[in-house]
């Protein structure tokens, strides 16, 4: 791939609107979770609130977010310096984030791309059972 080639397809990738985002807005809409998108007013702009029960759910892309970092860490070939730099930061600001938003109180999920491609509603599910305990440990 040339490099302008590259810069086209990175340019070309959404922080908002993507199709694991889809995807789950779609499946916790059906099973009738309602949400706020991207919420500028929670810190770390989760991809879903629902802020009734301090629920962030976040859609983390394999690639950016660095699953099996320490595997694919090895696949980069071009540029390394920036790529290693660039996804670690996005690590330790995942960590950062779920950190200040814990202390905070809220309950975080984070979802692999693939999970939620692989099996939406099963996501959503889980949020729904998160939501489920809150409930119940509101009702005790």
């Amino acid at each position: 791939m040339t490099h302008e080639q590259r810069t086209k397809n990175m340019k070309a990738v959404k922080n908002k609107g993507s199709k694991i985002e889809l995807l789950l807005g779609r499946a916790l809409w059906k099973i009738g979770l309602r949400y706020r998108k991207n919420d500028k007013t929670v810190f770390g702009k989760p991809d879903f609130t629902i802020k009734k029960h301090k629920l962030a759910i976040f859609c983390d892309s394999e690639f950016w977010h660095g699953f099996n970092w320490s595997e694919k860490k090895k696949e980069h070939k071009s540029n390394i310096n920036y790529w290693h730099k660039k996804i670690e930061r996005n690590i330790e600001r995942d960590k950062e984030v779920n950190e200040f938003l814990e202390q905070n109180g809220w309950i975080i999920i984070r979802f692999w791309g693939k999970e939620i491609e692989k099996n939406p509603n099963a996501c959503a599910n889980k949020a729904e059972e998160i939501i489920n305990g809150i409930k119940r440990k509101d009702i005790n």
